[in-house]
């Protein structure tokens, strides 16, 4: 017998209160910081309209034939919200309560292949979900361990294309205009691979700890050239 294609209707309809939400353990113990890291320094540079909404580990939610589906990816961006942020405090449903979100970031999993898949029966696959029901954008797979970042563009055809890096190694992500990239380093005394954003001139979009030793040089230079001048600097 051949397995035929599902056929969903797809609504837009919130969550019931007691709706129990997935209570998934994070693979990587860099994952939540690596997903702070990441609005942070949007919300630094301005880059984070007070409509937008960014999420880690949270619901975003569709309803197919009458059933609920839950993904929590481990970062997603929504360019904006239409609804009060006390409505969409435990989860997130596209088209009803704002836009559909731009990019999803899942960070590589002990799971093997669930980043990938593609299984279209209910409960579909994460895969297969953000790109034939939600229809992102923009889906990125990130592996903590070894800084690999594969960045799939919706075509077209409404099908996933794995995107090249430019010449810097990085996405562009027209709807954020930014680009998205790894950068390895050290966070908080923290080394690793982390995903970081470049503005479209190729500047890197600062953390806070970094925004802070940049005043902290300058302030520093500065009192260097009144000295020079033979001017001591007021404390």
């Amino acid at each position: 017998m051949l397995a035929t294609t599902p056929t969903y209707t797809i609504t837009w309809e919130k969550l019931p209160d007691d709706f129990v939400l997935p209570d998934d353990p994070v693979d990587h113990i860099n994952q939540p910081t690596l997903a702070v890291a990441l609005s942070e320094s949007l919300h630094f540079a301005g880059k984070h309209p007070k409509t937008a909404l960014t999420t880690t580990n949270y619901a975003i939610c569709a309803t197919l034939n009458g059933q609920f589906v839950v993904k929590a990816p481990d970062w997603a961006y929504i360019p904006h919200i239409t609804v009060d942020l006390s409505e969409v405090n435990r989860s997130y449903t596209p088209r009803l309560q704002g836009e559909i979100p731009a990019i999803v970031l899942e960070f590589f999993s002990e799971i093997e292949g669930e980043e990938y898949s593609i299984k279209e029966t209910y409960p579909p696959g994460k895969f297969y979900y953000y790109e034939q029901i939600l229809q992102v954008p923009s889906y990125g797979i990130f592996d903590i361990e070894t800084g690999t970042l594969e960045l799939y563009r919706l075509g077209e055809n409404k099908r996933y294309k794995l995107e090249s890096a430019n010449e810097g190694s990085r996405f562009w992500i027209p709807e954020m205009q930014l680009f998205l990239g790894v950068w390895q380093g050290k966070r908080n005394n923290w080394p690793g691979y982390w995903l970081r954003w470049w503005d479209e001139d190729g500047n890197l979009l600062l953390w806070g700890t970094e925004r802070l030793e940049q005043e902290q040089q300058r302030a520093e230079r500065l009192a260097a050239q009144l000295r020079a001048a033979g001017i001591e600097p007021e404390e």
